[in-house]
């Protein structure tokens, strides 16, 4: 008799709606709706105090708010508009006044706090089953394509558009572009000094006029109608070196797009022919954004090409046995003198997996390197002053130095970075 007993106070506190009745109770009769829920109650109520049945004219609570469901799902429907999406989550502000009301009816019925659920709770989710309902989408409270907020006292419906995220790899086929873009350093990207253009950019507001970034993000913002994109890498390459094999893991977040689901084939097409013939991609594929922190956080093994100068002849075989002394073994790498400036001082151990290379002239050769993730090749070859041991320069006891190096594949060293448990496919 308790929960008749409560109800019946609930109902003594005023005039009140069949979901507002039924919501103190939410934690009863698990797939009813509140206003099912609380229509039973007050048919029960009636029938145990054997008094007239008696349909409430408003509601205290609730002001009338929960018979405007169907009306808030057609606004969130209108915020989202043309926009592509296929996960979704409704989140909602109660306006002051029936979170005071809400307390209120608890504490005149002297039910607990957190009794059933608030009204916020019931809207999100009866708002929600309309939304996915007209729309096929489906809810997800983590990471949703879109993101609906009901302010009731403020009577507006905001639609925030999350982030789409495209993977692929690149390949970098010209030297002195950088990974992303690079702003100058004289105006600080600004383009001007001192309301001229800036002399050592020409004005264009960048160290280099092109990067890895501005050669493959644009199309895929077009694409996607973003508003914005940013460029994420696997690590990246000297703006000197060649990224070349099987290319770099990349991926591209584009900002509110409007649409989500470009053909992947057409959009690589379009990529690889606004890259000009310096840039290119292959493998996209739509991710989630866990791919993001995948690719900049997963270390990743490395193999290089590189030519190798040396300033006094050798033979092969001087060559073979430095570096077979090499090979396999852990390096010790104090930072390198040339990014001394912008890193913190320290001495790093890598691992040389492998390690091979033959000699063009007496005073060249080309070498091939495997070596884990965050290897200093170019002073792996030249040592930097003996900062790091052992290397090429101080097994052969002669200076050298590299001359050209191009990457040739990047590899998680656990799991390949193509692990489809973050790829995403566009709805059927």
């Amino acid at each position: 008799m308790s929960l008749l007993h409560d109800a019946a106070a609930v109902l003594e506190a005023g005039p009140i709606c069949d979901a507002c009745l039924g919501r103190p109770f939410a934690h009863l009769s698990h797939g009813l709706t509140n206003e099912a829920r609380g229509r039973g109650l007050r048919i029960s109520a009636a029938l145990d105090a054997d008094e007239p049945f008696e349909e409430p004219d408003d509601c205290w609570v609730c002001d009338g708010e929960t018979a405007t469901f169907d009306d808030w799902a057609e606004r969130a429907i209108e915020a989202i508009g043309e926009v592509t999406f296929e996960t979704y989550q409704v989140g909602s502000r109660a306006s002051p006044l029936i979170e005071e009301n809400e307390t209120l009816l608890r504490e005149l019925a002297d039910l607990p706090e957190d009794a059933g659920e608030w009204f916020n709770s019931e809207m999100n989710r009866e708002v929600g089953k309309r939304v996915g309902m007209a729309t096929g989408g489906e809810v997800d409270f983590e990471r949703p394509d879109v993101q609906l907020l009901i302010d009731v006292a403020e009577d507006t419906v905001e639609a925030t558009v999350n982030s789409a995220f495209v993977y692929g790899r690149y390949r970098k086929l010209e030297r002195g572009i950088p990974q992303t873009e690079w702003p100058c350093r004289e105006c600080g990207g600004s383009g001007t000094r001192a309301g001229e253009p800036c002399v050592y950019c020409d004005g264009s507001g960048y160290q280099y006029p092109e990067s890895v970034e501005q050669l493959t993000a644009p199309p895929i913002q077009e694409a996607m109608a973003g508003t914005n994109s940013t460029f994420h890498g696997a690590g990246r390459e000297d703006i000197d070196a060649l990224m070349l094999g099987t290319g770099r893991p990349f991926v591209v977040e584009v900002e509110a797009p409007r649409e989500r689901f470009p053909d992947m084939e057409a959009l690589e097409e379009s990529v690889n022919e606004f890259g000009d013939e310096k840039a290119e991609v292959e493998d996209l594929h739509l991710v989630t954004y866990e791919m993001v922190e995948r690719v900049k956080r997963l270390p990743a093994s490395k193999t290089y090409r590189a030519t190798v100068a040396f300033d006094e002849s050798i033979d092969e075989s001087t060559l073979e046995s430095s570096l077979d002394a090499i090979d396999g073994t852990t390096v010790e790498q104090e930072t390198p003198t040339r990014v001394d400036h912008r890193r913190a001082s320290k001495v790093r151990t890598r691992t040389v997996y492998d390690i091979s290379g033959s000699l063009e002239t007496p005073t060249e050769a080309t070498i091939e390197i495997h070596g884990e993730g965050g290897l200093y090749v170019k002073e792996l070859v030249s040592s930097d002053n003996g900062r790091t041991t052992p290397s090429l320069a101080g097994e052969l006891g002669i200076d050298c130095h590299l001359d050209t190096l191009d990457v040739l594949t990047v590899e998680g060293e656990d799991e390949p970075f193509e692990d489809e448990e973050y790829f995403r496919e566009p709805p059927a």
